[in-house]
């Protein structure tokens, strides 16, 4: 039970960043003048780090731990299926975002493509707080 409480805090966490980015902080990033946006860009991505990389880290951890010792009563379709999302999540992260960023700190790229693409792990960052939940209910029935 240890790790699921674990898992869901840090997969519950990223949510409610992930849908803070997505419909407040991403957005006003098109409010920052031209002038002063490739520094604003680089704080950004320099401070995201802190903030996400535990969890997300945490969460990586704490799936492979789920993978490889199940635990009883919760079926084990929903520990691959959360893994399965989380590869979606790094994924889009890798391929998707972290290029969106680097584009807009070199004044190619567009807040509006970086809003539409971080849907993706927004959605699937939803999902996986709705099965880490149904994991614990799945334990403590």
């Amino acid at each position: 039970m240890p790790v699921l409480l674990i898992h869901a805090a840090a997969t519950l966490f990223m949510v409610g960043l992930i849908w803070f980015v997505q419909v407040v902080h991403y957005p006003l990033a098109g409010q920052v003048g031209e002038a002063s946006f490739a520094a604003y860009q680089a704080a950004h991505m320099a401070r995201t780090s802190w903030v996400v990389g535990p969890p997300m880290l945490t969460e990586l951890a704490c799936v492979g731990l789920l993978v490889f010792s199940p635990p009883a009563g919760v079926p084990v379709w929903s520990v691959w299926l959360g893994a399965g999302l989380l590869a979606v999540v790094w994924g889009s992260t890798a391929l998707l975002q972290v290029p969106a960023h680097s584009a807009l700190l070199e004044g190619s790229g567009s807040v509006a493509h970086l809003v539409a693409t971080n849907w993706i792990r927004t959605v699937a960052w939803s999902l996986r707080g709705l099965l880490a939940m149904a994991m614990i209910a799945w334990v403590a029935q």
